[in-house]
């Protein structure tokens, strides 16, 4: 486990570093969401020096703001809630070994 990235993560959320383990999930385990999420994700671009161009946050993080008009769209149409995409803290140390986080590394 990075130990950089462990005290990154426990800094910037506010988390025990004991909780922050490689499979842990973001959005599931540590409850980073919305724009905490993609924050932490440009914050960690920076740190770690790591390309975030080709990153789609919108497909690991739920949007903010209001919830209860998208739900009730979806159901008046009868579409399906969009699936969010896991981000573990084992992607992003792929990430800072590869220098760049997308949807290649991230599968990889």
């Amino acid at each position: 486990m990075n130990e950089e990235l462990q005290e990154f993560i426990s800094q910037f959320c506010g988390i025990k570093k004991a909780r922050i383990k490689p499979d842990v999930r973001l959005v599931k385990d540590l409850g980073i969401d919305g724009d905490d999420g993609i924050e932490l994700i440009l914050a960690y671009a920076k740190k770690f020096r790591v390309d975030v161009s080709n990153f789609m946050a919108t497909d690991y993080f739920n949007p903010e703001g209001d919830t209860v008009l998208p739900f009730l769209a979806r159901f008046l149409l009868n579409r399906p809630q969009p699936i969010i995409k896991v981000l573990t803290i084992n992607h992003l140390e792929k990430g800072i070994s590869a220098g760049r986080l997308d949807e290649n590394v991230i599968a990889g």
